[in-house]
């Protein structure tokens, strides 16, 4: 399909109103769409993988020019990323623009500075530094400049993947099993699946494999107490209510109303009776502190930099800095300390991210750790091995786009020891 001048002027608007950042990029597009309800379909689609290619791209598109205008950025990346033949353009830019483009094509991102070919920023190149290769870096970036697949997870309450599978592959749908979650599906492209029936239904939720396999790895039973802390929109909870076969109770927190609406609708399609989402003021709620010590399962979301969606948020990598970071692990500390009462003697906690970066991971374990010797490390690996999942990245859980096809999770698994030494030894001072 030619691009059209309307076309190419609504990209530019449209990389105008979300380029400062202020917002998340995909709330500020949806809100742009709303705002231009003329734009059709292939209008819609046209713009927003523009504006997230762009922004995919954008520290080696700035350094194309001196003044990044949006029009530059829009034009430099349908030139450079999309491969748009320049004779195709042609009739919509000026003679300057031409010869500009025309130049842009035989840059090669190889011989750019580290932080311009992997696309991140200077204080984010100078963390992975300290843990990583500058090759490392590199392959971690190139697939973070990927766009994320489609996964969905079937609801094992209500169907079974084979028969899901079955169905969208006669529907035309390109379909397969994922690798490693045993309730996951993958989809080429983006089809829009929020009209499908079996979405309807509840028979599907849209859910990255990566956040599907914390579910296996907290591993609830029927019959049990359990928590998901940090519950935002609910697609682990509904997974935990589906792996618990809805029997037992199952609390999903968040200090979020917005969030805990969004699962609402959800829930209803799920077909879970035992689901019971709260919202909580913060991490020391009463409605927290009421279930000291009773809880089988925790699991612990928390709020990160969310790094590790860097394909579907690539936004974040202006919206986050050195100084959110260290913002983050003072809460991140807290929310593990908090939802740790919850565990009962010999129970289960799941901390998890979306990030690669340690100080929101192992360091977050490793300092809970000291302060909590009741407390001890499972093996992730082992743990997801017991629920038939292939899966060995060692002690702890850290999954990788390039690797593993998923978003960048990382999960530590910990149990409380079914003898408290830390209450004996306050008993007998």
């Amino acid at each position: 399909m030619a691009l059209n001048p309307s076309q190419l002027d609504a990209a530019v608007v449209a990389t105008r109103t979300i380029l400062p950042l202020e917002y998340p990029a995909d709330a500020t597009m949806r809100r742009f769409f709303r705002e231009n309800p003329k734009l059709g379909a292939n209008d819609r689609a046209f713009i927003a993988e523009t504006v997230f290619g762009i922004l995919r791209h954008r520290f080696f598109l700035t350094s194309l020019s001196e003044l990044a205008t949006p029009r530059s950025l829009v034009l430099g990346y349908l030139v450079k990323f999309q491969g748009m033949n320049l004779r195709e353009l042609t009739p919509l830019v000026s003679d300057t623009e031409e010869k500009w483009l025309s130049g842009i094509k035989s840059i090669k991102t190889t011989t750019q500075t580290l932080p311009i070919q992997a696309e991140f920023p200077q204080w984010l190149v100078d963390k992975l530094q300290t843990i990583m290769s500058d090759e490392e870096i590199l392959t971690l970036g190139h697939s973070l400049q990927n766009p994320a697949p489609l996964d969905l997870r079937v609801n094992t309450l209500l169907a079974k993947r084979d028969q899901v599978l079955e169905t969208l592959v006669s529907e035309g749908f390109k379909a397969e099993a994922t690798p490693f979650s045993p309730c996951g599906i993958r989809l080429s492209g983006k089809p829009a699946i929020n009209r499908h029936p079996l979405f309807l239904s509840g028979k599907i939720e849209v859910q990255d494999e990566g956040s599907q396999l914390l579910g296996y790895l907290l591993a609830p039973k029927r019959g049990e107490m359990v928590v998901d802390f940090c519950a935002g929109a609910g697609g682990k909870a509904l997974l935990l209510g589906a792996l618990m076969n809805s029997r037992g109770r199952l609390y999903a927190f968040d200090v979020s109303e917005k969030r805990l609406s969004n699962l609402k609708p959800r829930l209803k399609r799920s077909g879970l009776s035992n689901l019971h989402a709260q919202r909580i003021s913060n991490e020391n709620d009463i409605k927290v502190k009421r279930l000291t010590k009773k809880i089988d399962r925790v699991l612990i979301d928390a709020p990160c930099s969310g790094l590790g969606t860097l394909r579907r948020n690539p936004d974040l990598k202006w919206r986050q800095s050195s100084q959110s970071i260290e913002e983050l692990k003072a809460k991140q500390a807290a929310i593990l300390t908090a939802a740790a009462g919850l565990v009962k003697p010999g129970g289960r906690l799941v901390y998890a991210t979306c990030s690669f970066l340690p100080e929101e991971n192992q360091n977050v374990i490793q300092d809970f750790l000291e302060q909590h010797p009741q407390f001890s490390l499972l093996n992730c690996s082992e743990l997801l091995s017991q629920q038939k999942i292939a899966i060995d990245t060692g002690e702890f859980l850290q999954l990788s786009p390039q690797t593993h096809q998923t978003d960048g999770f990382f999960a530590a698994a910990l149990t409380r020891a079914k003898e408290d030494k830390q209450e004996e030894q306050e008993t007998a001072d």
